[in-house]
């Protein structure tokens, strides 16, 4: 049997697209003359914070962007803001590091108007141990350390809507509640999209529990599952459905194809950087965090659109 010829897709929108690209490497973007740079006193006991949120995170943003360390981001906001011509004055390396554990990271989006189809996927992050040629020559080392990133996607706008860091040893269908919550329940989820890691019946009943389908497929040696739930009665058919028919053909019915999408944006998150420098776990997630309100950043200001040539 042949396989079918691979799909050629085309961009629709050049013109637009080309510009945000060229808005990327604008780095006035990151200023704004309106941003308030300097805390206001608060009027509790103790000493005032210098500097405002937005002004640490617009700090981070830019060490994540061009993957610096602390103190080369100070001398290099304080250069953009001399040449912006504000009045402003850079954060220093130890306010950075110590407003990093505990900084709140505003990540903007883009609310969904109609159902939100939730793209799910997880990845690893190293943050302690050698490189990979080392390990290659010598094997693996007991020292090296991983965090797990769990993200959630907006397969419409390509915006990460929902992130959670974690240790290791904690498995993606553990934290798929904590990434559902963080979609407001104002916000009405039509869909969940992950790979049969999460094929569990814990996982199936969060997303039936927003009134979302998922889409999920059953892992190779599934088998069916006994409870009269709605969600597990939902996978014993669709379980039904993959033996009669195969799951290349059920794929490519429900859509499954375009979790490919979420595997997209982990790869772009690791062109910021495949390992985190900070060393303390809150830091660390305020890291990440970072690095995703800067792709967010980017995918605001223009994405493709494309569409399959016939």
């Amino acid at each position: 049997m042949n396989k079918s010829a691979p799909k050629i897709y085309r961009t629709t929108n050049w013109p637009s697209y080309n510009r945000a690209l060229v808005n990327r490497g604008n780095i006035s973007i990151w200023f704004d003359p309106s941003t308030q740079w300097y805390e206001h006193p608060q009027g509790k006991q103790g000493r005032n914070q210098t500097y405002s949120d937005a002004a640490i995170q617009c700090c981070l943003m830019i060490k994540s962007l061009f993957r610096l360390s602390l103190r080369m981001v100070t001398g290099f906001v304080q250069s953009l803001i001399k040449l912006c011509g504000f009045d402003w004055t850079a954060p220093d390396y130890s306010t950075l590091c110590r407003r990093q554990k505990h900084i709140n990271i505003a990540i903007s989006y883009q609310k969904s108007s109609d159902g939100l189809h939730l793209l799910i996927d997880s990845t690893g992050l190293k943050f302690l141990g050698e490189g990979e040629w080392k390990r290659k020559k010598h094997q693996p080392e007991y020292r090296r350390q991983w965090r797990k990133l769990h993200i959630g996607i907006d397969a419409k706008t390509l915006q990460i809507r929902a992130v959670q860091l974690t240790t290791n040893n904690v498995s993606d269908s553990q934290v798929l509640d904590d990434l559902i919550n963080q979609i407001l329940r104002e916000e009405k989820i039509d869909s969940v999209y992950a790979d049969g890691a999460y094929d569990t019946k814990y996982c199936r009943q969060i997303i039936v529990g927003r009134q979302a389908h998922a889409v999920i497929p059953p892992r190779k040696n599934a088998k069916p599952w006994k409870d009269k739930k709605f969600h597990s009665l939902e996978r014993n058919e669709l379980l039904r459905t993959i033996k009669r028919l195969g799951r290349t053909i059920w794929k490519n019915w429900s859509g499954y194809h375009r979790r490919s999408l979420v595997e997209t944006k982990m790869h772009c998150i690791k062109l910021l950087g495949d390992k985190l420098s900070a060393k303390h776990f809150s830091s660390q997630v305020n890291e990440i965090h970072a690095r995703i309100a800067v792709l967010n950043k980017f995918t605001e200001l223009g994405r493709p659109h494309t569409h399959v040539v016939t």
